[in-house]
Order: structure tokens, then sequence, then C-alpha cells
């Protein structure tokens, strides 16, 4: 029991665990045990935000983190404070979970959601992007008397989108449907009195495609092409020699540098365009007809142009083959709601319909975050939709150039032929890696740019195996000059010690900054390259080509052959 002391303090008192003195406790022998009566949640959920406040009140010295984006937890809070919706406190998370579960049931949503449209607004601040909010269950018709369910199209092209359809039949009701966007794209019979203002080529782009004006693209002559890789190599990888001598001058001072870019305007492949033409029944004698091309606005078909309304003289060919992307963008919803609308099978045109409703929307996300899908394959699903080729052109996405770094110091090449004693030509040499994906008819699929130029590459070391001058061939690469550089370019300077860090055909553009730094005498120790490749034996690029002392300036590291290891590591 505690005391006073005669000058009015009280000591500490006498317990079984300390004394007056003796200063250091000791442990307790026993505990007693405490009993917690079960709390009131709500209570205590009302309760949480004034204490919070009042702990960062009291202790103005804390240190306040900066807000950055909305958390959840303030949005509930929020919402909860509105007087939407009644939100309980969560229990504390595992230790091993390392996020929250998802509400997946369209009722859960609604009921988190509510109906307010303010509540909406605030929950799509931390919205997963998956539209959970636009789903909604299928219900059947209730005036309908049967249920017919839908027999999905029998092809391999339908099997391989993978659509999961659920309980939908052909009685269901979708609600949200999107409706049909309007035609941006219009294809006019060309008026007598008209003239081509340009020669219809189906090897070079129209004028028209213009990528940043008032500049053209450039037919560039292939000079020279090879395979860098080996045979075997998972990634074939080819270098290229473009004549740019009679590139057109530009205002400035912008020119080819070392550690520039090019932008490659790749054309859809012959074979993908016939393929389109013969799904969507366009017969062959109209296909390179001349027609008049009108939109009423946008920057389609040029790549930077203005916004604004065309009339074009062109064909239906070029437009496919220069204009209109069929394979490098998911599919959205307007081009399904196209596909619904011409599609005559009841079948399908219920499909196309569900994906573009609120009752499709899992499948619709499901569709587009899957594999990579081309246009045809779409149109080999669903047979029976035969949209008008103005009405699909509208739903499509430009065609947009490929941008490859140079490999090389240009100013090198222009010396090189003087050396020889050759006329002096302007070169510029790139590295392209093909990319290819999986096809749905099996195999793989090549992407447009790398596509493109390996079947040029092939044009030109089939030629010279069978003894053929590829000059005489006279293949182009349309290209223009980019207007973005690496940043090394940019920074680029003639002294001190420089390391270069790449992978597989990223150390293309290293080449040139080596080149350019072994011109001088005084940084031939101060500049090295880590090259990480899967196997030299196969995979190595540009060996032999870094200039003198390679040995001595570059590094190969093997993730699949030698040590497995990788650039990180060395």
């Amino acid at each position: 029991m505690a005391h006073i002391h005669p000058e009015g303090h009280t000591c500490c008192p006498e317990t079984p665990t300390s004394h007056p003195h003796d200063p250091i406790p000791l442990e307790p022998e026993s505990l007693p045990e405490v009993h917690v009566p079960s709390l009131d949640t709500k209570a205590l959920s009302q309760s949480s935000t004034s204490s919070i406040n009042y702990n960062s009140a009291s202790n103005p010295e804390s240190p306040i983190t900066p807000a950055t984006e909305p958390s959840v937890d303030g949005l509930l809070e929020e919402l909860k404070d509105e007087g939407a919706v009644a939100i309980e406190p969560s229990p504390p998370p595992d230790q091993h979970t390392t996020s929250q579960p998802v509400p997946s049931d369209p009722k859960e949503v609604k009921e988190l959601l509510g109906d307010a449209k303010e509540n909406r607004r605030l929950i799509e601040k931390a919205c997963c992007g998956e539209g959970c909010c636009k789903l909604e269950a299928l219900e059947l018709d209730p005036e309908s008397k049967s249920h017919l369910p839908v027999v999905v199209p029998d092809n391999d092209a339908f099997r391989s989108l993978q659509i999961k359809l659920g309980a939908l039949s052909l009685d269901s009701k979708l609600t949200r449907t999107l409706k049909l966007p309007e035609q941006n794209v219009f294809l006019l019979p060309l008026a007598k009195t008209a003239i081509p203002s340009e020669p219809i080529t189906r090897t070079e782009p129209p004028q028209f495609v213009t990528p940043h004006p008032p500049y053209h693209v450039f037919p560039a002559k292939v000079h020279h092409a090879r395979e860098l890789t080996k045979a075997g190599a998972e990634k074939r990888t080819y270098h290229f020699d473009l004549d740019v001598t009679d590139y057109p001058e530009e205002s400035g001072t912008v020119d080819f540098v070392v550690g520039g870019a090019i932008g490659v305007c790749a054309p859809n492949s012959d074979e993908i365009v016939e393929e389109l033409f013969d799904l969507l029944g366009v017969l062959k004698f109209v296909r390179d007809k001349p027609v008049t091309l009108k939109t009423n606005g946008g920057r389609w078909p040029t790549i930077w142009g203005e916004d604004m309304p065309r009339k074009l003289i062109t064909t239906r060919r070029q437009i496919l083959t220069w204009c209109a992307d069929l394979q490098s963008y998911p599919p959205t919803k307007p081009l399904f709601r196209v596909l619904a609308e011409h599609a005559s099978a009841p079948n399908e045109k219920k499909i196309l319909m569900y994906l573009a409703s609120a009752q499709g929307q899992a499948a619709f996300c499901d569709l587009r975050s899957g594999p990579h899908m081309t246009m045809t394959q779409i149109l080999h699903a669903f047979p029976s939709s035969k949209p008008p080729l103005s009405a699909l052109i509208s739903c499509l996405s430009t065609l947009m150039p490929r941008f490859y770094s140079l490999s090389q110091d240009p100013q090198i090449s222009c010396q090189r032929d003087a050396i020889h004693g050759t006329q002096p030509r302007r070169i510029i040499e790139m590295a392209v890696t093909v990319h290819e994906a999986p096809n749905w008819r099996g195999g793989p699929r090549k992407g447009v740019g790398s596509g493109f130029m390996e079947r040029t590459a092939h044009k030109i070391i089939e030629a010279t195996a069978n003894g053929i001058d590829p000059q005489t061939l006279d293949l182009c690469v349309p290209m223009f000059r980019g207007l973005m550089a690496n940043p090394l370019a940019r920074e680029f300077c003639m002294d001190g010690p420089m390391m270069l860090i790449g992978s597989g055909v990223r150390i293309a553009p290293f080449r040139g900054f080596v080149h350019r730094r072994l011109m001088s005498s005084n940084v031939t120790n101060k500049v090295w390259v880590v090259q990480g490749i899967r196997d030299s034996l196969l995979d190595e690029i540009y060996s032999g080509d870094w200039g003198v002392q390679e040995d001595r300036i570059k590094t190969i590291v093997q993730s699949r052959g030698g040590k497995h290891e990788y650039v990180q590591d060395a």
C-alpha cells in the first residue's frame, strides 16, 4: 500500500513485485486472466475516425504522409458518411494475405455501389478497370415461353477465342447494349471527271499516309540484308543496310545521328488482305478499282495529320494494306456491335450482342486480356457476319509505324564508301528481331513490322544465294526519320568512361556508340559493353563487328549456355 512521505510526495506502493526500498521490480509469478467482453462493431467504427484524428492532432511533431492517391479505406469512409451503403469493419487481414477479395457477383457489386451516381463516381477512383461495375447477371425474358440455348459456331477460330457464354440463350435479356457506332468512313464511286493525283502502286504507301507534316514517307532502297542469328535460335534477328542518299532535307539541324531511330511504315501482308477481302465477300474486280474515300473527321487515314474531314482518291486494297491495323490491337465493343448488326445467323448475332452488353462484360474483358487475335480470326469465328468494308474500317485502329534504332554511326558509313573508292552513299543500318505470337491455325504469327522486314530480308538472301545482284530487285522500305532519339544520343560525349548494358537486339544502338567512341584514341580503354543473350553459339549478334580489341570491350552473359547467368549478375 502506498504511503505519504513527510515532504508531501507519494512513495511507490508495496506490492508482490515492488517495494519502496527496491526500485527494480521483479517478474510476476502468475498473471491474472482477463476476459474482454465483445465490443459493438458499429460503435467501434463510429469512434475510429475521431480517435485517429485526436491522435494525429495531439502529436504535432509526428510525421505526416503526404496524400498521393485516394485509398480504398478513405473512399469507403466517404461513402459511409453519405449514408449510401452500410460498411462493416473487416477483420484484420491474415499475415500471409497480400490482397483483399474483390466482389465478383453483380449483386454484391450493386450492394457496394448503391444506386447514387455520386457513389459510383467515388468508387471509380479505386476501380481495377476490369468493368465489374458494368457487369449484370443474365436473366431469362419473362415473356418468352421457351428456353433456347445458343448453339456456338462449330469452327476452330471460335473455339480459339474461348468465349465464356455462361447461361446465355436466345431468350436471354441483354441490357445496356452498346448503340450502333456512327460510321465515319465512306467509300463512294469515283466521279468520271476525277483524276488520281498520284499513281496508285502496291509497293509504296499513298502520299496521304503522312508521318509528320509536311514530310512524306520515303522509300529507302535496301542496299543489303543478312541474318545475324544462327539456325536454331529462338528469335531470329536480321541486319539491314538502307540507302538514304536521296532523303529530302528537313529544316534545322535534323539529321540521322548515332543512337537515332527511324519509323518504318510496314504494310499488312498480301495474304491477310486477300483473306479479309474473301471473308467480306468483296468482288475481285473492285479491290483495285479507284474509289473516293470520304471521312467526317479525325486523323485517319493519315498517321499524325490534322483532325479534319477528308476526301481522297484511293483503292480498297490501299486502305487495307497501309491504313488499317488488322492484327495488333484487341477488339472493341463498337467492332462487336457492327459485326452483330450484319450477322445473319441468330446464334452468332446473339453472341456478338452479348459481348457488347452489360451481361457479357466479363467475357469481353477476358477476350481483350487473352491472347492476341486478328481481324480475320474474328471473321472466321463468326462467318455469317459480313459488314460493309467502310463500316468495318470505321471501327479499326490506324496502322501505325514501327520504330527501330540505328545500329551504327551514319558518319562512318559514308566514310566507308569513300575509302573503297565508290561514290559516297548515305547508308543507315539497323537490326530487327522477328516478333512471333501463337496463331489460332497452329504455329507462330509474325508481327506487322518484323514480318514485313523478314520477308524483305528473305528476298535479298535468296537472290544473293542464286547469284543475283540484290540491287536489281528494287526492294524498298517505307521509312521516315524519327523525331525521337535514344536518350544516350542526346547526352553523348566523346570522353569519359561509358558502360553499356543490354540484352538481345537492344544492344544494336550500342554498336554505333562504340564506333564513335573508338574514333578518339584517348577513350579506347574507357568503354565496355555487357551483352545478355540465351546462347552465344546461336543468339550473339554483331560478333566481330565492334572495332578493335573486341574481347576487351564486350562481355557475353549467357542465360541458357555457359554459366547460366544474367546481365545483372555480371
